[in-house]
């Protein structure tokens, strides 16, 4: 385990070497920091290394990582600066032939593509279920086949109704009496009502008024123009009231339904712009804007349905087919830096800054929203510094080796501060057997055991114990320092005792998740525990907990609807 952890500094140590060497046989030792002297008049203090100046010798040499011919520094210069491990020092010729690029960080919206994938619905608003309003039997079916276009009162079904002729009947005789003055208005008015809710048109019942000849036969007709989506009806078939016999739906224009995910709900507004494409129509791209964003979240997904409205006259589009979406995303004005000069080479993302004269310093990130070419910025780096967009890879190795030599150096007996440089092998072979405590802070076995504890607890779905053990893990972190208190008791003071398990979950999660990462930076065999992590987490998404055995996976944040969802970490 041991070997296979050092080769890759190894290999990176060495690429870093070679650059050196190509450096010191190509390019001539740059000035030192101070305005040159008369060197005859000064005497020589010591002899460092430009590219790495943390390596200084009392005799005249080469640099021991990268070749280079060590610089002499008289008496009254100031040398290069190796106080601070994370500036790293370049002439101007070393930065033009590593290929070093900049770029200032600016105040400006942040642009991101957002590609989604749905489906192609019809409108629910133009969509009808066409019953039977009384039993009987199909006589006659007028269209007998799905998808078929139909236009607005088309005939659909001739259905066979001894009620709806006794309906008729009762009518004629109503509107006879009427004339007379036998019967009141309020009697005809209910026996037309009585046929209008058995599916007769006013068009039938102004003919039957003329014709004076009740039929005993109903006319099912589509309400609108649209498509057959469905059919239930046979001819000979007997039906019920309220038994489905059509389902139509408009398809002059249709939905497109995606869903969206919770971090990127609040880039989507209404009226905002999709492009859609099609596989069926290669080419070809839809725009239309956003209609609908439903408030009601997915449970399990995490998303919510998002529909834009198509237009297709031409029926061009097919309903229920896939279709992929396009949008283009723009944020208020806020800092930006270019992606390419993030690093993620530590636990934090890292850039760094190029301060003149052939100083970059490394600085801490914290990042916002992430865009196509450009990310937020929110800590780290100020509006009009400049960047290293290129090459910051080999800046970033040289920083980590410079911060392991002085760290070594600090270790050293002070009579060899001059000679202490080591080689990069003996850097990367320290580092890799020096102990776990300096990797991460001890973490105390009282919180350990209460850690422990609350986690079984809510794997086990027993509230009761959760509450029981929670006083213990918030004392135990207040006995905590440094670091481990600055990040977890914040979130300590966020766990709840109620009222109920779900509840109790959500804040417990993002402590769970700070609590395994300072144990994360030690070997998994020197862990005091096992990390387990699981992918689908309710809250996070991903979330990681601490486990004293690995015989069956117990996940705290979902109990028993998926105890063993998770995997060991090593």
């Amino acid at each position: 385990m041991k070997i296979s952890s050092t080769l890759p500094l190894l290999a990176f140590a060495a690429a870093i070497g070679a650059t050196g060497w190509y450096l010191g046989r190509h390019i001539s030792p740059p000035p030192t920091v101070a305005t040159p002297v008369d060197s005859s008049a000064r005497k020589i203090r010591f002899y460092q290394s430009p590219m790495h100046p943390w390596i200084k010798s009392d005799k005249p040499g080469k640099c021991t990582l990268c070749g280079m011919a060590l610089a002499p520094v008289y008496e009254g210069e100031k040398g290069f600066d190796s106080s601070d491990p994370s500036l790293v020092s370049l002439s101007e010729a070393s930065a033009s032939v590593i290929g070093i690029a900049v770029t200032s960080a600016k105040i400006a919206p942040l642009h991101r593509t957002l590609r989604v994938a749905g489906i192609i619905d019809d409108d629910e608003t133009r969509h009808r279920l066409l019953s039977a309003r009384v039993p009987g039997r199909i006589e006659k079916l007028h269209v007998n086949q799905v998808g078929v276009e139909v236009a607005a009162d088309q005939p659909l079904a001739t259905l066979y109704s001894p009620e709806a002729l006794t309906a008729q009947r009762l009518y004629l005789e109503n509107f006879r009496l009427a004339a007379t003055g036998a019967v009141a208005s309020s009697a005809i008015a209910s026996s037309r009502e009585k046929l209008l809710l058995l599916g007769l048109t006013d068009t039938d019942i102004r003919q039957l008024e003329t014709t004076k000849k009740p039929l005993d036969t109903l006319v099912l007709r589509a309400p609108f123009a649209g498509t057959v989506i469905t059919r239930h009806a046979y001819e000979g078939q007997y039906v019920k009231e309220n038994d489905a016999l059509f389902e139509i739906g408009d398809f002059s224009s249709l939905w497109f339904v995606f869903d969206a995910y919770e971090r990127d709900l609040a880039s989507l507004a209404l009226n905002q712009p999709v492009t859609v494409t099609l596989p069926s129509l290669p080419g070809e791209k839809f725009t239309a804007p956003i209609a609908f964003i439903d408030p009601n979240l997915n449970e399990t997904s995490r998303t919510a349905r998002v529909r834009v409205v198509l237009p297709n006259p031409q029926r061009r589009i097919l309903h229920r087919q896939t279709a992929d979406g396009i949008i283009h995303l723009e944020t208020a004005p806020t800092l930006l830096i270019p992606r390419s000069a993030i690093l993620h080479t530590r636990q934090l993302p890292v850039a760094y800054v190029d301060l003149g004269g052939g100083n970059y310093q490394l600085r801490q990130l914290t990042l916002g929203k992430i865009g196509d070419t450009d990310a937020e910025v929110l800590q780290g780096i100020k509006e009009g510094e400049k960047v290293v967009t290129q090459a910051a890879l080999l800046l970033d190795g040289q920083a980590q080796l410079a911060q392991a030599a002085v760290s070594s150096a600090e270790t050293a007996p002070s009579g060899h501060a001059h000679h202490a440089a080591k080689s990069p092998e003996e850097i990367s072979s320290e580092k890799n057997h020096s102990p776990a405590t300096t990797a991460a802070p001890a973490i105390s076995a009282a919180l350990l055991d209460a850690a422990l504890r609350v986690t079984e607890a809510l794997a086990a779905d027993d509230l009761p114990a959760y509450q029981k053990h929670l006083p213990a893990l918030r004392a135990a972190i207040h006995q905590t320092s440094g670091a481990m208190h600055h990040k977890l008791a914040p979130l300590a003071e966020k766990l709840l005792e109620g009222p109920d398990l779900k509840t109790v979950r959500r804040p417990f999660e993002p402590f769970s998740n700070a609590l395994t990462d300072f144990l994360r930076a030690l070997p998994a065999t020197q862990r005091p525990a096992k990390i387990f992590q699981c992918p689908m987490s309710p809250v996070l998404g991903t979330a990681r907990w601490l486990q004293q055995s690995d015989a069956e996976v117990r996940n705290p944040f979902f109990g028993a609807a998926m105890l063993n969802c998770g995997e060991e970490l090593h």
